[in-house]
This record gives C-alpha cells, structure tokens and sequence, in this order.
C-alpha cells in the first residue's frame, strides 16, 4: 500500500488550518487517513506546527512519502534532517551519541532563530503601536488648538452681547425707580 504523509484540510472558508495525517495514496483528501501526527496552522504569524515527531520519523523510515507542502514543514521541524542522520549512522559514518549531539545543535540554532524573529515582530508591533499614538496625540493637540481659537474669538462677542443686554436691563430699572 503507497503511503503519503499529507495535509487534510479543516476550518472554514478563507481560515483553513490542517491536520498532517498517514494516508492510503489513493483516499481522497479529506477521508479515510491511517494515522494523524500533527497539525499546521499558517494563520498565525509565525504558522505554528504540532507534530509527534517520532512518528513522523518512524513513518518516513519505513517509506511514506510526504506532499511538497509536508516535506517543507518536516525540514522546518527536523524530521528529514535526523533521517538522513540516521542514514549516516547505518553506513557506519558515526555512532548514535553523534547523531544526538549534531541534532540537538541544529534545535538550538533553529529556537535562537525562531525566538529571535518572534521578538522583533513583537518590537516591530509596539512601535507600530506606539507611533499611531503619537499621531493620534499631535492630531488631538491640533484640535485642542482649534478649539482654544475658536472659543477666543467667540469670549468678546459674548461679553459686548452680554453687556448690552445688561445695560438695558439698568436702564428699566432706573426709569422704575424714577418714577
């Protein structure tokens, strides 16, 4: 029986995340499967991947072939790298202590890298952040301007109304008091 390692599709329109499933070649996409090992979601920044490692290992081993898509993913994880370490281990290149060492190398690097990029998208989403706040302060500082002119030229038109209408009012009761 020709196995793949593959993606199945799950999710809704436009917001699709995938399980990595063992399928049968010749089952449809989203059908019968063998065995799930992961799952990927792209929609978040950076995609996150769950996959049992070991069983992608064990399944690559024994011939299942992954989809384009899974291989990159498997590469990204480090199932094709410790398979072909595992080759060297079998011609006889180095022992297992080796194949360990060499791998646990590369996870290293690869978290330094990953935690790294992680970081500067945080610091790049506060400072986005922190800019929009600027602009937003400097453009209610400009009204806050406006409105202190505005609320200026109107202060002595109030007072001359204000005035003239107490004038008249002094007048009356002058004339009352006068007669």
């Amino acid at each position: 029986m020709p196995t793949k390692i593959r993606l199945q599709r799950h999710g809704r329109k436009g917001y699709a995340y995938y399980h990595i499933v063992i399928a049968d070649s010749r089952a449809p996409r989203d059908g019968r499967f063998i065995e799930r090992i992961g799952s990927y979601n792209p929609n978040t920044n950076p995609a996150s991947i769950q996959l049992k490692f070991d069983r992608a290992l064990y399944w690559m081993q024994v011939g299942a072939q992954p989809t384009d898509t899974v291989r990159s993913i498997l590469s990204r994880e480090g199932v094709l790298l410790k398979k072909h370490l595992l080759g060297g281990v079998k011609k006889g290149a180095f022992d297992e202590e080796e194949v360990e060492k060499r791998f646990d190398a590369w996870r290293a690097e690869k978290e330094n890298k990953v935690s790294k990029s992680k970081e500067e998208l945080a610091a790049e989403k506060t400072a986005a952040a922190k800019a929009r706040l600027d602009v937003e302060k400097e453009k209610n500082k400009v009204k806050a301007e406006e409105l202190a002119k505005k609320k200026a030229a109107e202060a002595p038109k109030q007072e001359v109304t204000e005035s003239a209408e107490e004038a008249p009012k002094t007048e009356t009761a002058a004339n009352k008091s006068a007669e």
